[in-house]
């Protein structure tokens, strides 16, 4: 198993490549998905699914190019549905780009399989109201969209958002998974459970 990760869009959103014996998912493409295409094709990866965090534009700008160049399906959050007819779902918001239209399925909820690895997808609102964490014990690894980030979280004051939420869904799902855990954000750093659990200052009270 292996974990590669791209900076892509105008927000420098981090694309992550989760591969494992020859098969790959792509998790929020969020910008122009050639260097993604190109490693996938240097790896001789086939792309199963492309899985979307949430439906916030930054996150989805290269799902239309990048399901058409490899036939993979793009899997999104239900929650989220009614963000695409908005501008912070189809770009124009604060001036950025606007999004190609692409076909999306609802993600699962609970127990799936992508790639050949076991995943969880974990309901995670609070940045968005249906902000999805995908969990892959075998890799160690969960991906957790714009839900935290090393030593903050996500912003909740777009339509949907709520800190509370976001709160109780780190809480419950996010610190509840192995220590270890690798998280893998949608912007700066990975870090992981119990680093986050430990340092991060929008829990510290919690330690009190």
């Amino acid at each position: 198993m292996h974990i590669e990760s791209f900076n892509l869009g105008p927000l420098e959103t981090n694309c992550h490549v989760l591969s494992h014996l020859g098969q790959a998912v792509v998790v929020d493409p969020g910008g122009d998905p050639a260097q993604v295409l190109d490693y996938l094709s240097a790896e001789k990866l086939a792309l199963t699914h492309i899985l979307v965090t949430h439906l916030h534009f930054d996150h989805i700008y290269g799902c239309a190019r990048l399901a058409r160049a490899t036939k993979a399906p793009v899997l999104a959050p239900e929650g989220d549905a009614a963000l695409m007819q908005t501008e912070l779902g189809n770009g124009g918001l604060y001036g950025f780009p606007r999004v190609e239209p692409f076909e999306s399925s609802p993600a699962p909820t609970g127990p799936a399989t992508f790639a050949g690895l076991e995943c969880l997808c974990l309901p995670t609102p609070g940045h968005s109201p249906g902000s999805t964490t995908y969990y892959f014990p075998q890799a160690g690894a969960a991906f957790v969209g714009d839900l935290i980030f090393y030593r903050s979280v996500g912003r909740t004051d777009f339509p949907g958002g709520s800190s509370a939420t976001l709160k109780q869904s780190v809480q419950e799902k996010i610190f509840t998974l192995p220590g270890d855990t690798v998280l893998y954000s949608g912007h700066g750093l990975e870090t992981t459970v119990d680093s986050e659990r430990t340092h991060n200052p929008f829990f510290m009270d919690d330690m009190l």
